[in-house]
């Protein structure tokens, strides 16, 4: 049976440090619902209802454009090993990038990386905890290095070319304002 709570309590923080991926779920009122897996050291619970999570270049942008169209995001988690439990974080969201006033504070909160594109910083209004009994057990076999390889082999200044190739929209669309506030905006 779910639970709902007002702000995440101290076993729900302890079990997402103990997660090694998580959920990112966002949507804009048109257009496709967008669900990510989010793995790596990305994440941090700042207090029962901040959490931030920062964003690594990848192949599509989805988040970003979508919280300039939508503010709302749903964090979720599954305990894939012993514990079966599935919770999920409720909230509105803000965007960060590089180039923002609290992005240095944020950022320094993880291991220096080139490759980091945004922070998410999720002011949790909801948290819901349920069973996860037909969740099936998985065992963590270790991290991936393939995206620290990626963005070591382009550099800073490569991973900005594929940001301004590539993540300037999403896919039906939005602008992301990766590179700074779109014309359109």
């Amino acid at each position: 049976m779910a639970k709902q709570f007002p702000a995440l309590e101290e076993v729900h923080s302890a079990f997402i440090r103990a997660q090694h991926m998580f959920f990112v779920g966002t949507a804009a009122a048109e257009g496709r619902v967008n669900i990510s897996p989010k793995g790596m050291d990305s994440l941090r619970v700042l207090s029962p209802s901040r959490i931030v999570w920062r964003n690594h270049t990848g192949s599509g942008n989805e988040t970003a454009g979508h919280l300039r169209a939508v503010n709302r995001m749903t964090l979720m988690w599954c305990g894939f090993e012993k514990r079966p439990l599935i919770l999920r974080c409720y909230g509105t969201a803000r965007t960060l990038h590089p180039r923002d006033a609290d992005w240095d504070a944020l950022n320094g909160l993880f291991e220096a990386s080139d490759g980091a594109r945004q922070i998410y910083e999720l002011a949790v209004d909801m948290v819901q905890s349920s069973c996860g009994y037909a969740v099936p057990f998985y065992d963590f076999a270790g991290e991936r290095e393939t995206l620290k390889t990626w963005t070591a082999d382009r550099g800073a200044e490569g991973v900005q070319t594929y940001w301004a190739e590539r993540n300037q929209r999403t896919i039906d669309g939005l602008p992301t304002a990766i590179l700074g506030e779109p014309d359109d905006a």
